[in-house]
């Protein structure tokens, strides 16, 4: 039995079987986006003009990431109501997404959530620079959920945290 063509024929099919799982990791994980930033710089939603009035307005205050800005919760004349963060700033990352939280929540103190996180999801993080808005669902409760998370889901790291109040 030769041995050398039982390692070589071996070898390409660990090599074979490898590529695949790395590129699967590779596009899981997405570790270029750690070195891009993305701006995005939104005008508020035409809605919010002058009759549109702010309701809550929290500091983002970053977790496992810098992460800062200002979270609004804007209600329009129509009933409609936006999340607008303005002067956002954060890290990117793969799979991140804004959403609303228990403000009592004692995993919004940490870093690394366990189990699942009670949230109301507004949307994926569209970029982690500049101002951006997102429409709350008619059902979201703002009695219940007076938080806004910028959360990782593939990880379940909090970016930041804004704990929203009463404008």
């Amino acid at each position: 039995m030769n041995t050398g063509s039982w390692l070589l024929r071996k070898k390409w099919i660990l090599m074979a079987m490898g590529i695949p799982v790395l590129v699967g990791a590779w596009w899981a994980l997405r570790p270029e986006k750690l070195f891009i930033n993305q701006r995005v710089n939104e005008a508020a939603p035409a809605s919010l003009s002058a009759e549109a009035q702010p309701i809550f307005t929290g500091k983002l205050e970053g977790r496992i990431h810098a992460t800062s800005g200002r979270a609004t919760i804007y209600k329009a004349a129509d009933g409609t109501r936006y999340l607008r963060l303005s002067d956002f700033k954060t890290s990117n990352g793969p799979d991140v997404h804004v959403v609303l939280v228990r403000a009592e929540d004692k995993q919004l103190e940490q870093e690394i959530v366990k189990g699942e996180l009670d949230h109301v999801e507004l949307g994926a993080l569209r970029g982690n620079q500049g101002d951006q808005n997102y429409d709350l669902p008619a059902a979201a409760d703002l009695n219940k959920y007076q938080a806004v998370a910028i959360y990782c889901e593939t990880f379940h790291a909090l970016f930041g945290v804004a704990k929203l109040e009463e404008f």
